[in-house]
């Protein structure tokens, strides 16, 4: 059985053949086990009495078998990553060096770690809140810079202080009526309700700005899902391998080349896009040409973003008519490619306005000269940022259970705005006040039960 106060072990860093191995030890025996495996260079020092945030050169052992020449760093609790002791071996890198180790360490009285456990200790002994927690694998799952700096934001509080401030504000006015109710000689609610209401209005600005964010969040941290489409040979995968900077897809001459989807990560930017490229949209005699156009046609309806390649050297034809029919709803971007066939390809290909919305950008691009990509992603900004992505934005929600929970916070507050204007007594504002509270409560953990609590950790590397 898993106990919370056992001492832990794990590898930190990941295991292949590198510089450096780290072997991670927390709990309240690790001091211990390090001073039966560790044997300090300097004689003068004593294993068993290693002073605090030091770093220590030696051999570890097994007995008399020397098994590496390492680094020691001890991080006594309650300053320290979990709070508890906290040792690091700093080794070779060589997978058989790492394992050997740890596996010493097991044999002295540790136990492997569980996935995440290091954390979850870090979050049950109360050093960082559920949303730092959840933070610290964003960190390290972090695609572009951007998604970094969100990341690292949230981990150092921006979003855990929000939510304590609102929380600590709810929690007044309740104690506030709670008090009024049972002394009304002392604390009296006349006018009350309207002094409610600006609070109430104030929440429900501040939970309502969180969620907006959530969009803009989730391309951020995940990218946005975009797909290209366009009848065979107008140039989509020529535009894929112009974003990547290299000839990833195959390019010829000869329509219906590619079968298939393919897919790709690209970080332009600071902007990552998840780049699915698809066979072009015709109707075909071949069976496998089929396959692939159900395919795009299945990755259009998933996607958050359509970019439809033009061959705008020639005119308009019924195939790029029925695919603009079928994304005259999403979101899109025509882009007019072999802009450098056509000295002016908007004028030329005037009829495509007839078939898109008034919002929607044509950019003209030439994928074979690489031209036309900055418009591309000037107009990307525009489209999914609203112009910019604001480096200087406190918070963005990037968590669907964060964002489920000021969900549900905003309707409890909606509810309390409602039972202000229809006078309801004051009793009834409390109900709904603490359903907003106890939401607000579970993005930190202070409301959340432990099966939820395992499943976040059970997603962390063993390591960390």
């Amino acid at each position: 059985m898993v106990n919370d106060f056992d001492t832990i072990a794990a590898i930190a860093t990941a295991v292949s053949n590198a510089g450096i191995g780290i072997i991670r030890i927390s709990g309240q025996d690790s001091l211990k086990i390090l001073s039966e495996i560790f044997l300090p260079f300097d004689k003068n020092k004593d294993a068993g009495h290693l002073d605090n945030y030091r770093i220590y050169y030696g051999n570890i052992v097994d007995y008399d078998d020397i098994i590496d020449e390492c680094i020691v760093l001890i991080m006594k609790g309650p300053h320290s990553y979990t709070r508890e002791d906290v040792v690091e071996i700093d080794c070779h890198g060589g997978v058989s060096v790492v394992y050997r180790i740890l596996n010493l360490v097991i044999s002295h009285g540790a136990r492997p770690a569980e996935p995440g456990e290091f954390t979850k200790r870090a979050f049950l002994n109360g050093r960082i809140d559920l949303s730092q927690a959840e933070a610290v694998m964003d960190v390290i799952d972090s695609r572009n810079e951007t998604a970094r700096r969100n990341s690292m934001a949230q981990l150092k509080g921006s979003l855990s202080d929000k939510i304590h401030q609102i929380r600590s504000e709810v929690l007044y006015q309740m104690a506030f009526i709670e008090s009024a109710l049972d002394d009304p000689e002392h604390f009296s609610l006349e006018g009350y309700p309207q002094i409610l209401l600006q609070y109430v209005d104030k929440w429900v600005s501040e939970t309502d700005k969180l969620l907006n964010s959530y969009d803009d969040g989730r391309f951020i941290a995940e990218g946005i899902r975009t797909c290209i489409v366009g009848k065979p040979n107008a140039g989509k995968s020529s535009f894929l391998n112009a974003l990547l900077g290299e000839d990833r897809a195959i390019v010829t001459d000869v329509a219906g080349t590619t079968r298939d989807t393919l897919e790709e990560t690209i970080t332009v930017d600071g902007i990552t896009l998840n780049v699915i490229d698809t066979a072009g949209i015709r109707n075909s005699a071949d069976q496998i040409e089929r396959i692939g156009v159900e395919k795009a046609k299945r990755e259009m309806e998933l996607a958050d973003l359509i970019l439809f390649v033009a061959d705008s050297s020639m005119p308009l034809e019924k195939e790029d008519i029925d695919i603009l029919k079928d994304i005259q709803n999403r979101k899109k971007m025509i882009l007019l490619n072999k802009s450098d066939v056509l000295e002016d390809s908007k004028d030329e290909y005037r009829q495509i306005y007839d078939y898109i919305g008034e919002t929607d950008p044509v950019i003209s691009i030439s994928a074979k000269y690489h031209q036309g990509i900055d418009d591309f992603i000037s107009e990307l900004k525009n489209m999914m940022f609203h112009g910019k992505i604001d480096s200087n934005q406190e918070i963005f929600i990037t968590n669907v259970r964060h964002k489920n929970a000021l969900d549900d916070a905003l309707s409890s507050f909606q509810c309390v705005r409602r039972s202000i204007e229809e006078n309801m007594p004051e009793d009834f504002f409390t109900i709904d006040l603490m359903n907003a509270y106890e939401k607000l409560g579970v993005i930190i953990g202070e409301a959340v039960e432990e099966d939820l609590v395992n499943q976040i950790f059970s997603k962390f590397c063993t390591g960390k």
